[in-house]
């Protein structure tokens, strides 16, 4: 029935939004590209050869290797949906920031055990997401991905992601 809600006519821009809070980042499957804030914009366009839907994404940095899946993934998303005429565009500025992770977002990652981000002031560490911990030390600056740094809990003992403010 949804897909019909999308070939009988354009699909409302707010469905659209809607399905798109389905795509999961292929990096942190517990974060839609929506909650990242990657999902910039969503838009119709009239061009002579019929209604176009245009989706702005802009990567969480340049050389993102997710950006290919992500892209891959909204266009299966919307396809499936009955969305067939559709331009992505990949666009860099301005550089994508931790300030577009929604709250809902930022919530998801702490549930998952991934510190979000925050700023820290000098010589602080961000507090464990695991017990809530303030005594925690960095093990690397770069962790599971190049936006994220590892951490240790000095209580719990158990390593986490912490997502770099950016």
């Amino acid at each position: 029935m949804v897909a019909r809600a999308a070939t009988a006519g354009r699909a409302d821009v707010e469905l659209i939004w809607r399905w798109l809070e389905t795509v999961v980042d292929p990096e942190i499957p517990v974060v839609s590209v929506v909650d990242l804030g990657i999902v910039r914009d969503v838009r119709w366009h009239e061009p002579p050869s019929g209604p176009l839907l245009e989706v702005t994404v802009t990567p969480t940095y340049s050389g993102c290797p997710a950006t290919e899946v992500i892209t891959a993934s909204i266009r299966e998303a919307l396809r499936h949906r009955g969305i067939e005429s559709l331009r992505i565009v990949n666009r860099v500025a301005p550089p994508w920031t931790t300030d577009w992770i929604s709250e809902s977002g930022r919530r998801k990652l702490e549930r998952y055990g991934i510190a979000p981000p925050r700023p820290l002031s000098p010589g602080a560490t961000p507090p464990c997401p695991r017990c809530g911990a303030e005594d925690t030390e960095c093990i690397a600056r770069f962790g599971s991905t190049p936006c994220k740094a590892l951490y240790r809990c000095r209580e719990c003992l158990e390593p986490f992601d912490y997502f770099k403010c950016h």
